[in-house]
């Protein structure tokens, strides 16, 4: 892929991990991860190894129980959240496709409008706002702006895309962790006449008891990414009044099952969601999508992994982008999988 930087990494491939699992009654569910090892600790070749030892623990197994399926992965190893998103992923595929229903109806959701940002990566303030233009004239309504690397240049870095992009674009900020914590507080008030909706994850989750104080004291609602892998994790930041809202990934929960359970104890406080992906191909953020369409907690979607210049797109049928709207295929299950021509130049195991 073209190179994408965020504060704590430049990312030049897509380090994914696709599966399939196969039943005896001939149905086949797919999977896929994106690794991010500075944000989830977890790699392309770590996915791999760990996936092996995940289809000996279901050879075998009712694929149908999918919360029997994952426990049982939980309990072989902790974490790992990346690489278990992508079974869990390829069991609700299963479960969807034994049904003969789409996945989001399977979830219980209905089609609705599912339209995503648009995120600029780091670089110069001039060449970014360059690119806010671009993108605004391919119909864009709202971009999200990596900041994070030095508070008074993303200061500029924000100034100069509101002036090119004028008022009625929104804007989100997203700092992955990169300020201190009196950086953060110097940028956020420095912000505050630029309408922004929301700054991600603005400090290390390691200062996460930083966060209520961060909240008071600056004029922009925080949102919490890096800091929330689980529903517990919710609990915990939405109760210490540390985050207004919570960005939730399938690479971080687990999969389905626990993004939805983060989804659900949110919307019992009351807190709105973000949908978010890592650098996904189509096949993951078509589930993604299908996730989207099911519950209604998710506010705000960040589903644009495969316009960030992606060089490839192996993948056949799953949903397609409108402009910046998903639309999806009608078909059982996710209703997506990767082009076997592609599969060939794969590095590959069959358990």
């Amino acid at each position: 892929m073209e190179p994408f930087i965020i504060a704590t990494e430049v990312s030049t491939v897509a380090q994914n991990t696709f599966i399939r699992i196969h039943t005896d009654d001939g149905l086949t569910g797919m999977g896929e991860c994106s690794a991010f090892p500075m944000l989830v600790g977890e790699t392309q070749e770590t996915c791999f190894a760990v996936a092996r030892e995940f289809a000996r623990l279901l050879k075998g197994k009712d694929a149908s129980d999918i919360r029997a399926r994952m426990a049982g992965l939980h309990a072989f190893i902790a974490f790992n959240s990346t690489i278990k998103s992508a079974f869990d992923m390829a069991l609700h595929d299963l479960a969807a496709k034994e049904k003969g229903v789409p996945l989001y109806k399977f979830l219980g959701g209905t089609k609705k409008i599912v339209e995503t940002d648009l995120t600029l990566g780091i670089g110069a303030p001039a060449a970014m706002a360059a690119k806010a233009v671009a993108w605004v004239e391919k119909g864009v309504k709202t971009l999200k702006i990596k900041l994070g690397k030095d508070g008074k240049e993303d200061v500029e870095r924000v100034r100069l895309i509101r002036a090119a992009v004028g008022p009625g674009i929104g804007l989100r900020i997203d700092a992955n962790q990169g300020w201190d914590f009196d950086t953060a507080v110097e940028t956020l008030k420095a912000l505050e006449g630029f309408a922004i909706q929301f700054c991600e994850q603005p400090i290390h989750h390691d200062y996460d008891y930083l966060l209520p104080s961060l909240r008071e004291q600056v004029p922009i609602r925080i949102m919490a990414d890096e800091s929330v892998f689980n529903h517990h994790d919710a609990i915990r930041l939405i109760e210490s009044a540390s985050a207004d809202y919570l960005n939730v990934k399938l690479a971080k929960s687990g999969g389905i099952l626990e993004a939805i359970e983060i989804a659900d104890t949110a919307q019992r406080y009351g807190v709105p969601c973000m949908l978010g992906g890592m650098l996904e191909s189509r096949l993951a953020l078509t589930a993604n999508a299908h996730l989207a369409m099911s519950h209604g907690n998710f506010a705000f979607y960040d589903l644009d992994t495969c316009l960030l210049g992606q060089l490839q797109d192996p993948v056949v049928g799953g949903a397609v982008y409108n402009g910046f709207v998903l639309e999806l295929p009608d078909a059982p299950g996710i209703a997506a999988d990767i082009d076997p021509a592609f599969l060939e130049t794969c590095e590959s195991v069959v358990v």
